[in-house]
């Protein structure tokens, strides 16, 4: 399928539309959907100059937007070992023996968590230099908010600089967080235009395989830098290869003027979506950065770190409203909340709420939020970018979140609590941190460890597409739908059932009731999830599963 001219009828499935939730068909016509509607219309539709493609009981959905993706980490992720499953510091240490005699060059992992180890000890930094022979190691944790360092990269990274000084987060041992963390992450990176192409390539391409049709990277200068956004945004991750999912970005930079906003906008170089993302007011609960308003449970006397002051929150927020562009923030914690909302306040003061609020601010995560602090983000129309799979990597009982918070940790993501109180929601995976799987992040909304804050699939599934579009404040209102008009942005699924999925079983009934006119979703607690067989952005494919559309031709 090419974005030339071209009529493409799906037939002999499943449609999700809103324009006929009961829609077995749909025409594309070049890059945009022309119609929905049943297989009796489909079969007066179909013709000489169609090409048509049997479904064969698949259901057609708007593509997935991942709201929340590190792209180059992602690719680098991809080819570094996996710590994943490594249940101890010995365990760790092997892999990192295996990976050291196998490959040359320095020793790459990612996603190891030590709160599932049943001894929490990391390795130090000797066994860590033992096990790679003496080679540069980068381990980094799951949540990327701290990482393991060899003495070698330390040295290579310069954070061990002359007559004992050390960069901040890093005092000598394995573990490297904050200033340290970035100097030994860039050190490790590769800086060749062609290497950074092919890791935002495998990353995208991935993402497509997925059923992404639109990626929302947070760029930031500790993170990748810019050299990294301006191959990325620059046309460069494309070369070589087919279409990929279309890549936005925000940029995570401080200022505290419009002036000096204006100034890093115009120096980019390639256009970003504003200046937010991951500018970072704390850190992650899994490292023990995020900013809290009381004592870790199991860390007493700390409560997080405070990479930035309510006046600097408020003075970046009043310059992005003065120039009318996005701005945000990186905050998990209820401590950093707090001051992401004096900040807002005190942006109200600087430049008018109504300013403030014509923004159309966001912010990352919010993993804690009281309802007092969900009714000022609401009166802010602050938007809430957030990450269902932290819940379900982390929520409940005998987990991270119940050991580093103690009862805390019920309520936290709380989605439902978001959406009563109109606080706009959209969801990412934060790739590396987790998979994108976006069926899975729906079901994770669906099975919330508080039950209170689940939400149902279609409005997790909103979420995950039409939402993100809105989020970053997109032309097109039809984006993320699939009806006549829309752009053709959409993923073919190959599924075990199809129903209704709601938080509260007792409208499951009437959901379900043809009568209702809901359209229907995959159902996600069947033994097979979803199977992605096609994706295509516009009228344009950018993954197709082998076999899938083989057979499709032209009626004569």
């Amino acid at each position: 399928m090419s974005s030339e001219r071209e009529l493409t009828l799906y037939r002999n499935g499943s449609v999700y539309s809103t324009a006929d939730p009961l829609a077995s068909a749909m025409l594309v016509d070049g890059g945009t959907v022309a119609w929905v509607g049943g297989e009796q219309a489909a079969t007066s539709i179909a013709g000489p100059d169609v090409r048509v493609v049997d479904l064969d009981g698949a259901v057609v959905t708007p593509g997935f937007v991942d709201s929340h993706v590190h792209i180059a980490d992602t690719g680098l992720a991809l080819r570094s070992l996996d710590l994943s499953t490594a249940r101890s510091a010995t365990e760790l240490l092997d892999a990192v023996a295996r990976a050291a005699s196998a490959t040359p060059g320095i020793v790459l992992g990612h996603g190891w968590d030590e709160s599932g180890w049943a001894e929490r000890a990391l390795p130090s930094a000797a066994e860590l230099d033992r096990a790679a022979g003496g080679r540069e190691v980068l381990l980094t944790r799951v949540d990327v908010h701290s990482a393991l360092v060899s003495p070698a990269l330390a040295a290579a990274a310069g954070i061990d600089g002359p007559g004992g000084a050390r960069a901040a987060g890093w005092d000598g041992g394995p573990l490297a967080t904050r200033e340290a963390l970035a100097a030994v992450r860039a050190a490790a990176r590769p800086s060749d235009p062609h290497e950074v192409r092919a890791l935002h390539r495998a990353a995208l391409e991935r993402a497509a395989s997925r059923g992404y049709v639109a990626i929302v990277e947070q760029a930031a200068p500790q993170i990748a830098g810019v050299d990294d956004l301006r191959l990325l945004l620059g046309g460069g991750g494309a070369d070589d290869g087919g279409a990929l999912p279309e890549v936005m970005a925000y940029w995570g930079q401080l200022v505290g003027s419009a002036d000096e906003a204006r100034t890093v906008l115009d120096s980019l170089g390639v256009p970003v979506l504003g200046l937010a993302g991951d500018l970072n007011i704390d850190g992650s609960i899994g490292s023990r950065s995020a900013l809290l308003s009381a004592d870790y449970a199991d860390a007493p006397g700390h409560r997080g770190t405070a990479y930035l002051d309510a006046e600097q929150v408020g003075r970046h927020l009043a310059a992005c409203s003065e120039l009318r562009v996005q701005g945000g923030f990186h905050v998990i914690g209820d401590g950093g909340l707090a001051l992401a909302l004096e900040g807002l306040r005190r942006a109200d003061e600087l430049v008018g709420a109504s300013a403030v609020r014509a923004a159309g601010h966001r912010l990352e995560h919010v993993e804690m939020a009281s309802g007092a602090a969900i009714t000022e983000l609401a009166a802010h129309a602050v938007t809430v970018s957030a990450q269902p799979l932290f819940d379900a990597a982390w929520g409940g009982d005998g987990r991270l979140y119940a050991e580093r918070l103690g009862m805390r940790r019920e309520g936290m993501n709380p989605f439902a609590s978001f959406a009563s109180a109109g606080v706009p929601l959209c969801f990412g995976s934060d790739a590396p941190v987790c998979d994108q799987d976006p069926w899975a992040s729906v079901a994770a909304c669906l099975g919330h460890s508080t039950p209170t804050e689940r939400i149902s699939a279609r409005a997790a599934f909103i979420g995950h597409s039409r939402a993100g579009w809105r989020a970053v404040r997109h032309a097109d209102p039809l984006m993320g739908q699939l009806v006549p008009g829309a752009p053709a942005s959409f993923a073919v699924w190959e599924v075990d059932e199809l129903m209704v999925q709601v938080a509260d079983e007792r409208v499951q009934a009437w959901s379900t009731d043809p009568r209702a006119r809901t359209p229907l979703l995959p159902a996600l607690d069947t033994e097979n999830r979803p199977r992605c067989l096609a994706t295509v952005h516009r009228g344009t494919s950018l993954y197709s599963a082998e076999g899938f559309a083989s057979h499709a031709g032209r009626v004569s």
